[in-house]
């Protein structure tokens, strides 16, 4: 039997990050890497990829920013379209970055309708567009989700045959070390330390610009009313410039903290957050930090918000189906309310207690029985096999 030939496009570090764990054990289940043609970052190349091109050019979020580069993305559409139909594979996988690799599939499956396209983490259709559902199942064979919700939510949209394969979050080594030393803490406060806040402004250029100094005025409130608090503030490395700029105003003191293991250690220490929405909510609940949600839009974006349709933006919401987390957006970020909303989640009370236990429930509803890449690859497989 041949090396199974895999076209793979991945758009962000997350989908490198879940790409190359799938190839891995694709490897390890059939006897053989798979020959790997597509798009993707430094952990797909390391598994054997050569990527078309830089994948930083799909990183981009919001409508505003997408119009603005839409020329060279649908250059890079037909560039990696054409190549994948060049290479005919055994599958095309796509992850994340619907706005590109959704486009890519559509040129696929109509030049190549017998190779089978497989979605690794499902679109956002419970937050917007429901219509994608049903749309997918036209060049989508089967979709690998993330988020145990969807299961449900894509039936009743009429969209492709899904299966929830788990979160890579709850396998990675770090947050379960920070969910450890939470719990501990919850079970013995004999070591208490002065309270720590961590700032996450997000994981984008834009994010920090706008939220920044709104956190910033946050964080002087808070240190106002809780003088004994310290504030801690995890950066990624693309976006640490930004970062040490902006705190440069703040009138308070913030440590800030690069590397997977000094985040991981301030999760693990925190007692409260105040975070950009996104990727970061989740982590945050699975180490059992309680948090409140913000984000600010772009004008564009604010103008296409009423065509969200989700009841919250936050997934630790989505996944309890309960309203576990405050969020607040544009005009509502108010730094002093942010502040007594945090102070009030440091300390020992009702409502902190109330948004521990759900956090409890979302770790129980996301667990499953074997790591999320092994499920991923053998669905893949079956899906290959279904002819």
């Amino acid at each position: 039997m041949s090396a199974l030939k895999l076209a793979v496009i991945a758009g962000e570090p997350s989908g490198d990050i879940l790409g190359a764990g799938l190839v891995r054990q694709l490897a390890i289940q059939t006897g053989e890497p798979p020959q790997l043609i597509g798009v993707g970052g430094e952990r797909l190349t390391a598994e054997g990829l050569t990527s078309l091109f830089d994948f930083t050019e799909l990183s981009i979020i919001g409508f505003s920013a997408v119009i603005a580069r839409l020329p060279k993305l649908i250059k890079r559409i037909n560039q990696t379209a054409e190549a994948i139909i060049a290479a005919r594979p055994d599958c095309l996988l796509i992850i994340d970055s619907p706005d590109f690799s959704h486009r890519v599939a559509r040129k696929v499956r109509a030049a190549l309708p017998g190779v089978k396209i497989v979605n690794y983490v499902c679109p956002t259709v419970w937050a917007w567009k429901p219509e994608r559902a049903s749309a997918m199942t036209a060049y989508i064979d089967h979709v690998l989700s993330i988020l145990p919700f969807e299961v449900e939510v894509v039936r009743q949209l009429g969209g492709p045959p899904l299966t929830y394969v788990g979160h890579r979050l709850m396998e990675d080594p770090g947050l379960e070390a920070a969910h450890q030393a939470q719990m501990a803490y919850r079970r013995d406060h004999s070591s208490r330390r002065p309270p720590m806040c961590l700032i996450l402004p997000g994981s984008r250029r834009s994010e920090v610009k706008r939220l920044g100094p709104v956190f910033g005025e946050a964080a002087r409130a808070l240190a106002s009313i809780n003088p004994d608090m310290t504030f801690v503030l995890p950066a990624g490395e693309h976006v640490r410039r930004e970062i040490r700029d902006e705190i440069l105003g703040w009138d308070v003191v913030c440590q800030v903290v690069t590397g997977d293991a000094a985040k991981w250690q301030a999760f693990g220490e925190a007692d409260v957050a105040i975070a950009a929405s996104g990727t970061v909510l989740l982590e945050l609940a699975l180490a059992g930090v309680p948090h409140i949600s913000c984000y600010k839009l772009d004008p564009v974006s604010q103008l296409l918000s009423r065509l969200v349709t989700s009841w919250t933006a936050a997934l630790p919401n989505m996944i309890a189906d309960n309203v576990v987390i405050s969020e607040y957006y544009d005009s509502q970020l108010r730094p002093a309310r942010l502040a007594r909303q945090a102070n009030q989640l440091a300390g020992d009370t009702l409502y902190r207690s109330a948004m521990l236990s759900d956090f409890d429930l979302i770790r129980s509803r996301m667990e499953v029985d074997v790591p999320a890449s092994h499920k991923a690859a053998a669905t893949l497989l079956s899906v290959l096999a279904d002819k």
